[in-house]
């Protein structure tokens, strides 16, 4: 009763680790007789279901390799084409029942098309397809017609171990031809969605995308041929990461510094009426037609007072702590386009809010320039630009300043605002020349401090401010500044000051920028402008006042039917306060009026610049130190006295700052710190490097600086330009580094952030590959987190928006996490997160760090078979360090670099995750 015949075989596409990932059954390729397949069988008396395994070269030569006596797991390509099920087929056989009796004949065998079968494993493919494990918390299979899954133990919750097969799924497609089948199985595994671990679905997809693999001319050399078939498209997994980021700040808390412990507001803002249709015409339109130089002829011709309109940057810098997101600007933007298209400029870039976008906000400061631009096309954008310090806090190589001016203005920069922390020319001039190349509008800005109406003040006198106009002029300045950060100004010296600008260069536009700290600001910028200002700095009346800017609705009255009015129409100024009063609420946590209840004119004794004013009253209330800030401000003013008398702005605002709470902390006079007690103390690193001439040369040297080898000792000092002699940073090394942590999707917007901020941008990096696309929520949830049973939308690109229900927040588990749960689209998602606070109580195996290079890591979860070297025993790059196991795979971890193993952190038999801390390394040197 003895009966042999054979199903015709299929190719299989194995990798080196022995896993078999493709195998398409090709009828092209059927070049071997039934005899090949059968006679090994018959001649043993094999009695069963088997797999006969042969290479067959490109002349049709066929070369056996070897016969399994079992179905393999390629089977089921086999059942597509031939239509027979052959797992039941040898459940009948082994009762006793006859091929023929079940209708299987060797004449009766007929090929119907192609399949092709793919296995879906836990391998990540981008490390040699190691295993990876850990929690499913996404398992969505892709399906329709042609489509067969046959599926191992993948579903959300499943946990992933490295004792067991990596397999999740066999996806079988089935065409009438190859190239069917092919494209059948490509859109399957796209719509699967696998988050928790990772998988081989990229590389799968690549395959079937392989011209060579279409058209079955694929050989044993096939992928070390292709190696494109690794350069896979990385996963966004948007919607997951946002749920983790959710779930994280529902169980930790806000992810960004909270000054005070006050809520968002519930309540969202009512965005004005827009009306339908592109916006009137502006200055940008004037600026993009005539360039620069007919842009500033443009604006004195104009016969009113112009507006630059700081809600979008300045404002909040001084009253929010710069934690205004481009969420809650990209809402109002349209709005200011249709009604304020005859503002001088939009200030929304530059200055602090570049880093604190990354920083604090998570978001990239580019996009918020594109986004905006495309929202605003008419108004010009204005930025403040820290001269040869760029958007930073330190010096930079020059071809560094010269393309971060020329890539911000190919992303809608117009105007830039440069200035000098001490006005020091050098670094001015540096700055100009920068936005000048780049084509840019040069608006240089003279940092006022003093009374220009105080004839006892003669340091920062009218001769001084008038002389360095006219270094400003020579440089080629197409628009004049005064920058009065601190809010000085007072009637009177605006008067003085602008008077004498004003006869001396007739032509040039003046702007004027201040803070109204004291109280003060409206009637100083009103007698600027009637002595001669054609712009001034102003932000809508709910973001305006205290260390703010004046109130655009008192300037737009006051000026209201006289030769300076404004056009601007008061009841759109209304509309647009009432937008950011509301969302005014949103930033509760960072609101200066938390502590801060009004403004105070003792600003005109201490100076202190009215976003440092904001800081310091927040870190005195944080210290406890509320009730002695009277005596903070008088320790600022010794400090600023100490130092010389500077100009206070970003950077040297801070080095008086840090002064003063040095002084406090350490019970110091101004008396003693200038009575020879200099040598003995350890002074702020700021106020070091400030004495060494790292940010410039200042006007004048105060009592501190005057024996600088008493806080210098054996430091040098820097002569000239700071800046001058630093060797030009190299683009394309950076971008390649860039490129090798974080892909190939760095663009050069990311470079040039990488090159202003090296530290932030990596840390900013990090945490959107952690939590994605965070600047899509709103900014209650971003900072908050919904609040469970809420209901929410949030939009991650045009047409994709998701909906979301949060449901629980579960018990702590063993390993110090909690389960978060939400509703996603309908379906039910969850995210484990750990709890910070539990963490610390909790003892867990520490993790390599990638920035540390003599720290090994576990390339992959497993346990640890082997430890070949001991602490103290020098070693060799490339040398065998330990042995780990994982899903019957072996792997060796090899020494990164010669040196001396210090200290292992691992024993035999443990069983450790991916990147756990094996052992240290120092450097051979």
């Amino acid at each position: 009763n003895r009966f042999l015949l054979y199903l015709p075989y299929r190719s299989a596409m194995r990798m080196l680790t022995g896993s078999c990932y493709i195998s398409p059954y090709r009828s092209a390729m059927r070049m071997l007789t039934g005899s090949c397949y059968i006679s090994p069988y018959r001649s043993v008396g094999y009695e069963n279901a088997g797999t006969v395994e042969f290479l067959v070269d490109k002349h049709g030569k066929h070369y056996f390799i070897e016969v399994n006596s079992r179905l393999q797991v390629e089977h089921t390509v086999t059942e597509e084409v031939t239509d027979v099920d052959l797992v039941h087929a040898q459940l009948r056989v082994c009762e006793g029942r006859s091929l023929p009796e079940l209708g299987l004949t060797q004449e009766t065998i007929r090929v119907n098309g192609c399949a092709i079968q793919c296995r879906v494993t836990t391998e990540d493919p981008a490390r040699g397809f190691q295993p990876d494990t850990g929690r499913l918390e996404v398992f969505r299979s892709g399906e329709g017609m042609g489509i067969r899954l046959d599926s191992a133990s993948a579903f959300p919750g499943a946990v992933i171990s490295p004792h067991y097969d990596s397999l999740l799924v066999k996806v079988i497609a089935s065409g009438k031809d190859m190239s069917t089948a092919a494209a059948k199985m490509h859109r399957a595994l796209s719509e699967f969605r696998v988050r928790g671990v990772k998988t081989n679905i990229p590389f799968l997809q690549n395959v079937l995308s392989n011209h060579q693999f279409l058209h079955s001319t694929v050989d044993t050399q096939f992928i070390d041929e292709n190696q494109n078939l690794f350069i896979m498209k990385p996963v966004q997994n948007r919607a997951q990461k946002l749920l983790h980021y959710l779930g994280h700040v529902m169980v930790n808390g806000p992810t960004t510094p909270i000054p005070v412990k006050a809520k968002p507001s519930s309540i969202d803002p009512v965005i004005p009426t827009v009306p339908m249709g592109e916006p009137s015409l502006g200055f940008r339109d004037v600026l993009l037609r005539e360039g620069p130089e007919g842009f500033a002829k443009a604006v004195r011709a104009h016969p009113g007072l112009l507006f630059m309109d700081t809600t979008f940057r300045d404002a909040h810098q001084s009253l929010l702590a710069t934690r205004v997101r481009t969420h809650d600007l990209k809402k109002i933007a349209p709005y200011v386009s249709h009604n304020f298209n005859n503002l001088f400029s939009l200030e929304n870039w530059g200055g602090a809010t570049f880093d604190v976008a990354m920083r604090f906000l998570y978001e990239c400061p580019w996009k918020r320039l594109q986004e905006l631009r495309t929202l605003v096309p008419n108004v010009p954008f204005q930025m403040l630009l820290r001269g040869a310090n760029a958007v930073g806090y330190t010096n930079y190589p020059d071809n560094a300043v010269f393309k971060f001016c020329e890539v911000a203005k190919e992303n809608g920069m117009d105007i830039f605002r440069v200035f000098d922390s001490l006005n020091y020319l050098p670094n001015m001039i540096l700055g100009m020349e920068a936005a000048g190349r780049a084509g840019g509008v040069v608006e240089a800005a003279i940092s006022y401090t003093g009374d220009v109406s105080d004839p006892m003040r003669q340091k920062y006198s009218l001769a001084y401010y008038v002389k360095l106009t006219e270094e400003l002029m020579k440089a080629g300045t197409h628009v004049l500044c005064i920058k009065d950060m601190a809010g000085l100004l007072k009637p009177e010296s605006s008067r003085i000051l602008i008077s004498a600008l004003r006869d001396r260069y007739p032509d040039v536009p003046i702007h004027v920028h201040t803070h109204d700290t004291a109280g003060a600001g409206v009637a100083a910028m009103l007698a600027c402008a009637e002595a001669g200002a054609d712009v001034v700095d102003v932000a809508v009346d709910s973001m305006a006042g205290m260390t703010s800017q004046p109130s655009m609705g008192a300037m737009v009255a006051c000026t209201k039917g006289t030769k300076l009015d404004t056009g601007i129409a008061l009841e759109k100024v209304f509309d647009y306060s009432e937008y950011w009063e509301v969302t005014r609420g949103l930033y509760a946590p960072f609101d200066c009026t938390a502590t801060m209840k009004s403004g105070n004119a003792d600003v005109y004794e201490n100076e202190i610049p009215g976003g440092q004013y904001t800081n310091l009253h927040f870190q005195a209330h944080s210290m406890g130190l509320g009730n002695k800030f009277k005596q903070v401000k008088k320790s600022y003013s010794e400090a600023n006295k100490l130092l010389g008398d500077l100009i206070k702005v970003t950077p040297s605002s801070k080095i008086v700052g840090d002064l003063a709470q040095f002084m406090v902390q350490n019970n110091l006079t101004r008396e003693e710190v200038c009575g020879g007690k200099a040598d003995e103390l350890s002074f702020p690193l700021s106020v070091v490097e400030f004495l060494q001439g790292h940010i410039g040369i200042p006007v004048y040297d105060g009592c501190l600086p005057s024996p600088p080898s008493q806080v210098l000792k054996s430091l040098p000092r820097i002569e000239g330009r700071p800046g001058a002699t630093l060797p030009p940073l190299d683009f394309d090394a950076l971008e390649a580094g860039l490129r090798l942590l974080h892909g190939d999707d760095i663009t050069q917007e990311d470079v040039m952030s990488a090159a202003m901020y090296p530290k932030v941008f990596q840390e900013y990096k990090e945490f959107t590959g952690s939590f994605g696309p965070v600047d899509c929520l709103s900014t209650r949830l971003f900072l908050d987190g919904p609040k469970i049973a809420e209901e929410f939308q949030v939009e991650i690109e045009r047409g994709k928006t998701l909906h979301i229900k949060a449901l629980a927040v579960g018990d702590l588990n063993k390993t110090g996490q909690r389960g978060v749960f939400f509703e996603l689209n309908g379906q039910l998602r969850s995210v484990l997160v750990k709890d910070n606070v539990a963490m610390k109580e909790m003892k867990f195996h520490p993790k390599a760090l990638k920035s540390v290079r003599g720290q090994v890591g576990a390339p992959m979860p497993g346990k640890v078979i082997e430890v070949k070297v001991e602490p103290g025993q020098k070693v060799e790059k490339g040398q065998p360090l330990c042995v780990l196991s994982a899903m019957k795979m072996e792997t060796v971890v090899n020494s990164p670099l010669t040196g001396v193993v210090t200290v292992i952190h691992v024993d035999t038999d443990n069983s450790l995750e991916g990147d756990d801390l094996i052992l240290e390394i120092t450097a051979e040197e």
